[in-house]
């Protein structure tokens, strides 16, 4: 069983920094992509920044510049420094994996149940 643990929200100002971390645990081979979504209140999950195993990254159009995502494979981690934060970056922050589990053949792919990141104008 794997399992995704994000840590870190909270509120900040508007202008402000946070950073979030997912930890993966459990029985892993090894990780592929790490991804980071969020869920504002009546909108649709989207994809906010990925990366891969080689420490590529990828982010939507509304974080360049201003998010960074990084991942640590040796503990299985992946964080999100977010700064110049704004109203609209007010969501849920899910965690999600592409992961090879030991003992099993094929990738999977989790979800953390999320962490709640708060910017007050």
């Amino acid at each position: 069983q794997v399992q995704l643990v994000e840590s870190g929200g909270g509120l900040v100002q508007r202008g402000g920094s946070l950073r979030v971390s997912c930890r993966a645990s459990g029985s892993i081979f090894t990780i592929f992509f790490m991804r980071w979504y969020r869920q504002a209140p009546g909108k649709q999950r989207e994809l906010v920044a990925e990366i891969d195993s080689g420490g590529n990254p990828n982010y939507a159009d509304s974080v360049k510049g201003r998010f960074t995502i990084s991942r640590d494979n040796a503990k299985n981690t992946v964080y999100l420094s977010m700064n110049s934060l704004k109203p609209e970056d007010t969501a849920v922050y899910y965690c999600n994996a592409d992961v090879l589990p030991s003992h099993v053949s094929g990738v999977v792919n989790y979800w953390g149940q999320g962490t709640q990141v708060t910017v007050s104008s």
